[in-house]
């Protein structure tokens, strides 16, 4: 095993995050891309089943981030006692993390099949697309059951510095998605012709097996193999650390997705052809946020470990730089990608209404990106430190109010239609952003950060 000064002496180099930052954002890549292909495939089919798509992956991201109650603290947990040199403690909450995750991944699953209609309905969901979207919907909730372990076996991969290895597993892992999903979708040869079912189905098929691919990951990269009961037990002593920072985390995601929901039913009520524009943005302007989110993410790594060593220093310049980059390319990104909006939104569909309001809404995006940037980077960082309340607090505050309640005034009551949805997105990720900056900037997460190394030193 290393010892804790050959962990140490890599993240000296400002490379390291460049490092780390790149094939997460190609594993963040390849899952819009898969995302693009569905969402193509069912525009195909009609603008009814890409709405369909859209607010059943709405709901699935929903109700994954629930998974990051366990994911994401052990995530943080980890890189801390790494940092510290403590390997075991590592090891050992690892382990734990499976059961725990398999117990939520299963009473997620079936809480998502058994409510899928009343959930659409809820949405105000459009008469037409609800028969779409419920069987898809039910199937979905198989592959998200899967997730809760292989969310929580990807990030103790990468909170070790194994991210490419978890990059090849995602990429054999959509590679398969994709390969299985256009046979089932179209009914070749014996095959059934099942439609976004096909494509639920596939993804089911793929999860299984980015499940053994993870397990093989950990017994090669981290001489790490789970025991039987390890898939099962809980053990909540050793999960209650990791439990202190996934919990407000995952309160704070939770809080974002319940927003969103509100919406996407928004949204949904100023019809399907709002419905499916909304979907063609949001999954083109999935690859907006690729630089930012990795950036922050491979902070959070970063800083956990620079945390768990006591180098705060460190961890001060590492945000510096990421917060700069993460600007620069949001910014960069959002304003190509408006520029090429026309083609790309007419790889969905051919209606130029349709065309046009969902161009509009990518140059919203332009403003809406350095914002999101800015939050992402800075709130990764307060939670790898330990600071994690009172982030949640003014982030679940913000959201409720400036993104949904702004939503529904701009969007319903105020007639500004989608383009006014957006812009309470937009106000939303600003107002966060520069919350979350000024929290940082304020040096309130030191003291949270000194707690968390004073017990190594121990």
């Amino acid at each position: 095993m290393p010892s804790p000064s050959s962990e140490v002496q890599p993240f000296q180099s400002r490379a390291m995050l460049w490092a780390i930052a790149w094939p997460m954002a190609a594993e963040l890549l390849l899952g819009i891309a898969v995302g693009l292909v569905g969402v193509a495939l069912a525009a195909r089919v009609s603008d009814a089943a890409a709405a369909a798509y859209g607010i059943g992956n709405t709901l699935f991201a929903t109700f994954f981030i629930v998974f990051r109650i366990i994911g994401a603290g052990v995530s943080v947990v980890i890189t801390q006692r790494l940092g510290a040199g403590d390997r075991a403690g590592a090891d050992a909450l690892a382990r734990a993390g499976l059961g725990a995750s398999l117990w939520l991944g299963v009473a997620v699953a079936l809480v998502l099949a058994a409510g899928a209609g009343p959930l659409l309905q809820a949405l105000g969901t459009p008469a037409e697309v609800q028969p779409l979207a419920a069987p898809y919907l039910r199937v979905l909730a198989l592959a998200l059951g899967l997730d809760a372990l292989n969310a929580l076996m990807g990030a103790v991969l990468r909170a070790h510095l194994h991210v490419r290895r978890a990059l090849l597993i995602s990429l054999a892992t959509h590679a398969l998605h994709l390969l299985a999903c256009l046979p089932l979708m179209r009914g070749d040869g014996p095959l059934p012709a099942l439609g976004l079912g096909g494509f639920a189905l596939a993804m089911v098929i793929s999860r299984v097996a980015a499940v053994a691919l993870h397990r093989r990951g950990w017994r090669e990269h981290l001489a790490l193999v789970p025991r039987a009961a390890d898939w099962w037990r809980l053990e909540r002593g050793v999960l209650a650390p990791a439990l202190h920072i996934g919990v407000p985390g995952a309160a704070e995601n939770i809080a974002y997705r319940l927003a969103a929901l509100v919406v996407t039913s928004v949204v949904a009520h100023l019809g399907t052809a709002s419905l499916a524009a909304h979907a063609y943005a949001q999954q083109l302007g999935g690859l907006l946020i690729l630089g930012s989110l990795s950036l922050g993410l491979a902070a959070e790594i970063l800083v956990g470990h620079d945390v768990g060593a006591g180098r705060i220093d460190l961890a001060r310049r590492r945000v510096r730089t990421s917060i700069r980059w993460g600007l620069l390319v949001s910014t960069l990104s959002a304003l190509l990608l408006a520029l090429l909006g026309p083609p790309a939104i007419g790889l969905f569909t051919q209606d130029e209404a349709l065309v046009e309001l969902a161009v509009t809404l990518l140059w919203i995006g332009v403003a809406l990106e350095p914002g999101r940037a800015m939050n992402l980077v800075y709130v990764n960082a307060l939670r790898a430190a330990g600071d994690v309340r009172w982030p949640v607090a003014v982030a679940a505050l913000s959201m409720s109010i400036v993104m949904a309640g702004g939503a529904w005034l701009l969007g319903s009551v105020m007639g500004l239609g989608l383009a006014g949805v957006w812009i309470a997105l937009v106000a939303d990720e600003w107002l966060r952003g520069l919350a979350m900056a000024w929290r940082w900037h304020g040096g309130a997460w030191q003291e949270r950060a000194r707690r968390v190394v004073a017990p190594a030193a121990v």
